[in-house]
């Protein structure tokens, strides 16, 4: 039963609901706006702001449902945080394009909100707080899932905790040629 619940929560974290979104509101392959990621920031860019909202429920609906619903079926109690996990590295790794998907940002607010829901909010003040002062999503991205994670160590079960830092690694990997720009002053 563990196994059909970790591959259906990659699964479900791995519908690229970005691509759809901004196929269905603008006609276009959100792959080739922008930074070519699939995830809420690039539909804003290719679709607008409606696009990128939608995109950003259905993202972060895809963490949220898989936890939930582990966590009402099977009796473990580290497997609603496996199952989140394995939706976020769905959302980044999907295998219906080739392996190249987002970055993880708003699944992971979706498992946060499962799993820790007060660390969640604080991650997501965070993110708003330094993008309405910066502009750069991928700066209040990173200190976001930081203070999600800080947050979570002080309230949250261990298995939350273990889950949500797991998903900060993700999310930081994912950062990686953010990361790159913004230490050399280049990102937008």
């Amino acid at each position: 039963m563990i196994a059909a619940a970790l591959l259906a929560s990659y699964l479900a974290g791995s519908v690229p609901f970005g691509l759809l979104v901004a196929r269905i509101a603008a006609g276009k392959d959100v792959r080739t706006v922008g930074s070519g990621n699939i995830g809420a920031t690039n539909v804003a860019r290719a679709a607008g702001r409606p696009a990128a909202i939608v995109t950003l429920l259905l993202d972060a609906l895809k963490g949220f449902a898989p936890v939930l619903l582990t966590a009402r079926t099977l009796p473990q109690p580290w497997a609603p945080a496996a199952c989140g996990v394995a939706a976020v590295i769905g959302h980044c790794y999907p295998i219906w394009l080739r392996f190249r998907g987002g970055k993880g940002v708003a699944t992971g607010l979706g498992v946060a909100l499962a799993l820790a829901p007060v660390a969640a909010a604080c991650g997501a003040v965070v993110w708003v707080l330094l993008y309405e002062l910066l502009h750069i999503s991928s700066v209040g991205s990173m200190a976001g899932v930081a203070v999600a994670l800080l947050v979570a160590a002080a309230t949250a079960p261990r298995w939350s905790i273990a889950a949500i830092a797991a998903i900060a690694c993700v999310v930081v990997l994912r950062h990686r040629a953010n990361l790159e720009r913004l230490l050399h002053h280049q990102e937008r």
